[in-house]
């Protein structure tokens, strides 16, 4: 991994010099702009719209433009310049539980390493939060801005995560906050009761990317000229729900693996045993239609074409007796 960023934790008197690395990575599948007729890569250029000359990268600086209009340019010198102590430094302003740091404050997620010199105050400052059970919040600048930030401890480590300023969560103002939704004790029980049963440990290895594994098959079948295997289909999420209870229900049936909610067992256990009667006499029936069958066969073939009524009489006798049992099936012979 490559450094981010290098200063110190101020903690007290106490200065912790340390490197930052950023803690995440992507692996999303990347693409390029390509001309779609043949492959060639679209190219973009930076051009001033003054002049209409491009631009090198070492000539661009950053505008600002004021509410009249105007443009305030800052180059990186201006920036440098800035009176800001958390440009090179993590000054710890207290300590907190974590729970009390609702996580839509956590923006993106840094190691910190320290320097040879450093390990000693780094390990005692690690120690301390993981004994106290405590975050330190903090302030720091990474390019060219401040963040507040949360330090905490994750498998031996000191972790950074930023964090967005109070002013930039946004406040959600949905219609249906403000009216009175009236929820059943029964749904809400049974839904806590699927809650319940959906329960576990936490274990992120236990979870795939699916959109990113399906993109890789699409991938190499291009690649390949394979057919590409559809995606199972799924119930339609714009679908109505009609019956809550229902539903919840079935949802709790299913979580648990299949075993029946108690309060629908005696309505089932009737339907089970019939299933059981007709598979018993499903091979009887069977099996005296297939006895039956070419014996029929053999008298329409020596009978002439006029007994079309006899041989109608003889498939209807057939129906009833793969219908009812071994008795017509009997009769049936006989008349052959």
């Amino acid at each position: 991994m490559r450094s981010i960023w290098r200063g110190a934790v101020s903690f007290g008197l106490v200065s912790i010099g340390v490197k930052l690395y950023t803690a995440t990575e992507d692996h999303d599948i990347r693409f390029h702009q390509v001309h779609a007729t043949d492959g060639g890569r679209v190219k973009y250029k930076r051009v001033c719209s003054i002049d209409g000359e491009e631009v090198e990268y070492s000539e661009i600086a950053k505008g600002y433009e004021l509410p009249d209009g105007q443009l305030v340019i800052l180059t990186d010198e201006d920036f440098e310049e800035l009176p800001l102590t958390s440009r090179r430094e993590i000054e710890v302003l207290e300590f907190v539980d974590q729970d009390q740091i609702d996580p839509i404050h956590f923006e993106k997620t840094y190691f910190l390493e320290p320097d040879a010199s450093a390990t000693r105050p780094y390990v005692l400052l690690r120690d301390a939060l993981e004994n106290a059970g405590r975050v330190a919040i903090t302030k720091i600048a990474i390019r060219q801005r401040e963040s507040l930030a949360a330090l905490r401890v994750r498998d031996g480590v000191l972790v950074l995560h930023t964090m967005r300023w109070p002013d930039e969560i946004r406040t959600p103002d949905f219609g249906f906050l403000d009216e009175d939704v009236a929820v059943r004790p029964q749904e809400l029980q049974m839904a806590e009761a699927l809650i319940s049963s959906m329960t576990g440990e936490f274990d992120p290895a236990a979870f795939t990317d699916d959109y990113r594994e399906a993109m890789a098959a699409l991938l190499e079948a291009k690649q390949t000229g394979g057919e590409v295997q559809p995606l199972p289909e799924t119930a339609d999420s714009g679908a109505a729900v009609v019956d809550l209870m229902s539903a919840l229900r079935r949802s709790v049936e299913q979580a648990r693996g299949g075993a029946p909610e108690a309060e629908s067992t005696p309505r089932k256990a009737p339907a089970r045993k019939a299933t059981a009667a007709k598979k018993t006499a499903a091979p009887k029936a069977t099996a005296t239609t297939a006895t039956a069958a070419p014996k029929a066969t053999k008298a329409a073939a020596t009978r002439t074409t006029p007994a079309k009524k006899t041989t109608a009489k003889k498939t209807t006798a057939a129906k009833k007796s793969t219908a009812t049992g071994k008795q017509p099936a009997k009769r049936a012979r006989r008349t052959a």
